[in-house]
């Protein structure tokens, strides 16, 4: 298995395993890495979920000899980008929990386009962003022509899109790539300790904070007024959400519990 999966505490975390081969995507592991995330979605007892790599790199992207391999049977990329790379993004931006990338390492090409997909990415101090698409001459994928430009600007996103020029874990802090930047041996305990936040926090609250920012992001203004008041009737009759407010009235620290 080139894909590692473990709860604890109410969070899943999924480790790319391929460290040889700086955690390069095949189609097996693609598969997976979606079973894995998909299982994830569906277990209720997980409330946060961790996605890292093994070894020295996050992953740098689409294994190119497997790609070899099916140019040369007559097979191009968009196969798997339809039957693995787009399900994959689906499932971690519609996933009802929140999804934090721990970037150990090198992000390149579509294991860039993966971390930018996730919620919340923590970097370590030795990690580097490379939008390596243009070099092999592709069109971006896995949903970087959407969350780059959303994160960094349409100016940037196109240098960095055209140029792949690689990107420096404090560079990446700077344009908002990641929000925090921790030294390297400190990046598993620290990407640990936000997963368990979150997991220790109003679940159902995220999930509509997730949609809800999904939804601005393609509608006006008032449309996105519309939603926010129906999310927040969703939110108010939740048990945490009135747990929460009694602790509040009381002076007392809330306890969720993700209902």
């Amino acid at each position: 298995m080139s894909i590692r999966y473990d709860v604890e505490s109410g969070v899943a975390t999924v480790t790319l395993d391929r460290p040889d081969a700086l955690n390069a995507l095949v189609a097996s592991m693609k598969a997976d890495l979606l079973a894995a995330l998909t299982r994830a979605a569906e277990d209720d007892a997980v409330r946060a979920v961790l996605v890292t790599g093994a070894g020295k790199a996050f992953s740098a992207g689409q294994d190119l000899r497997e790609h070899a391999d099916n140019l040369v049977a007559g097979k191009g990329l968009a196969g798997t980008v339809r039957r693995h790379y787009n399900p994959i993004v689906r499932t971690i931006t519609e996933m009802a929990k929140p999804v934090i990338a721990a970037v150990n390492g090198v992000a390149a090409g579509a294991g860039a386009s993966l971390a930018l997909a996730c919620d919340l990415r923590i970097a370590s101090e030795n990690a580097k962003f490379a939008m390596a698409f243009a070099a092999i001459g592709l069109a971006p994928d896995s949903g970087a022509s959407w969350t780059l430009p959303r994160l960094v600007g349409p100016a940037v996103a196109a240098e960095l899109l055209m140029l792949g020029d690689p990107v420096s874990a404090e560079r990446a802090r700077e344009l908002g790539l990641v929000s925090r930047v921790v030294p390297a041996d400190e990046l598993a305990k620290s990407a640990r300790e936000l997963a368990v936040r979150l997991a220790e926090g109003p679940t159902r609250a995220y999930a509509a904070t997730k949609r809800a920012l999904a939804f601005g992001a393609a509608h006006t203004l008032s449309q996105s007024l519309d939603l926010e008041a129906d999310l927040q009737d969703a939110c108010a009759a939740t048990i945490d959400h009135q747990a929460a407010t009694a602790a509040f009235v009381a002076k007392e620290r809330p306890v969720f519990h993700g209902r």
